[in-house]
């Protein structure tokens, strides 16, 4: 499935190639004035006045879509995150919604390492609290999305990925606790939102292969979404179960019991695999029967279409272990977004939905992206002889500076350690 963005590539304003005087003055104009608008907005969220700080969270995520503002960030995003998080805890619904997103792309922007871990960190406390109280739909689909991405990006290790995972399973399978009489249950939008922000974070355990008994009940709980009403819920459910079984995670393996091979043992294992084997023939035949689905008066052909499209892909991955390869051109000839797992276009998709109009530029110019998706740019592709040399030494001077950098900051860290001792 080949598709061509490149009529996008031209709407958006890249930094032109050629560096001269001119150029590098007007740029340096730019990121000035971007951040005194950038202080501006700060000061803004400071503001008693809620429309306030509503606009000027509305102006940053137009900002952060719109430009990866990755120098100007690096010295203001632990001001931004206490205010962002303020704005969570006591906003109006428009204002969590908004500053949900603006934490999310933050991240995004800073990429991975200590910053966003940072932000993971105080985040994620906040979030919680959001999706454990149940508020207003839009409040808790704001959070599932700020919590998906913060982790993505953010955790270090599977406890830290496990604890959100859980946490948006709790909103997709909600059980009654002991202070809550009655079970909740979320709405379509809500329940797809879940299932997809689940789904992100699945992806990113690909090395820690757990047993299939683990995953059972998960599994049959989104085989059964399969059957629902709501088009997007079944989608979202089809995504997560197509990662399943990439993972391999409907597999039974030979060391999944005790190794002493007891009777008990190896019955409760051929008990495993035959429930298993079922569950894989009943999402089979589900996946194939939704891509086959006939249009009924007044259904949606656009979102038919995309359901028929993915469980056919879905059919076929189930039955060949292939998974089609997708192709997204970013800019000029040689920079293309390859897509050959699911796990990637999973990725993939759920960026390009967070991230709205601000996808391409991102794709172009965020390191994250390029290191997520392998995309390699070639900014000197329509440049002369001459502005490739001045490109390149820029690029050279700009790795010096930053190896310095890098080397100034591990030195005060040897400093404050030798301080402390």
């Amino acid at each position: 499935d080949q598709f061509d963005i490149g009529s996008d590539v031209d709407s958006v304003s890249s930094v032109s190639t050629a560096l001269s005087d001119l150029q590098l003055t007007q740029a340096t104009e730019q990121v000035n004035s971007q951040d005194y608008v950038l202080d501006k907005y700060i000061d803004d969220l400071y503001e008693k006045r809620g429309s306030t700080r509503e606009a000027a969270l509305g102006a940053l995520v137009d900002a952060f879509e719109s430009f990866v503002l990755l120098d100007l960030l690096e010295n203001k995003y632990a001001t931004l995150l206490s205010q962002f998080i303020n704005s969570i805890k006591k906003g109006s619904i428009k204002e969590v919604c908004l500053a949900c997103h603006a934490t999310g792309l933050l991240a995004i922007t800073l990429g991975a390492g200590s910053s966003s871990r940072e932000i993971m960190d105080e985040a994620c406390p906040q979030l919680l609290r959001v999706l454990q109280t149940w508020p207003d739909a839009s409040k808790m689909i704001s959070a599932l999305h700020c919590l998906a991405i913060v982790t993505f990006v953010g955790a270090t290790d599977l406890a830290e990925t496990q604890l959100s995972m859980k946490a948006i399973w709790d909103v997709i399978h909600p059980k009654s606790g002991s202070n809550v009489g009655v079970v909740r249950k979320p709405k379509p939008p809500l329940l797809a939102a879940a299932v997809s922000a689940w789904g992100l974070l699945l992806t990113t355990i690909v090395p820690l292969r757990r047993n299939a008994d683990s995953w059972k009940e998960s599994i049959t709980f989104l085989s059964a979404l399969l059957e629902a009403e709501d088009r997007a819920v079944r989608m979202a459910a089809g995504e997560a179960l197509a990662l399943c079984f990439e993972l391999k995670l409907l597999d039974v393996f030979s060391n999944e019991e005790a190794e002493v091979d007891t009777r008990e043992a190896s019955g409760s294992k051929n008990q495993l695999f035959l429930n298993m084997q079922a569950l894989k023939a009943k999402i089979s035949g589900l996946a194939y029967n939704l891509s086959m689905e006939a249009g009924g008066r007044g259904a949606d052909k656009k979102n038919l279409n995309e359901q028929r499209d993915l469980f056919q892909r879905i059919s076929d991955f189930i039955k060949t272990g292939e998974c089609l390869e997708e192709a997204l051109r970013i800019s000029g000839k040689h920079a293309i977004l390859r897509v050959t797992s699911w796990r990637e276009s999973i990725q993939l998709n759920y960026l390009r939905r967070f991230l709205g109009r601000g996808f391409l530029k991102h794709a172009q110019d965020n390191g994250l992206l390029h290191d997520i998706f392998y995309i390699k740019m070639d900014r000197t592709e329509n440049m002369t002889t001459t502005e490739k040399k001045i490109y390149r030494s820029g690029e050279e001077k700009g790795r010096a500076l930053k190896l310095n950098k890098e080397r100034r900051l591990a030195q005060m860290r040897k400093q404050n350690i030798s301080n402390e001792q």
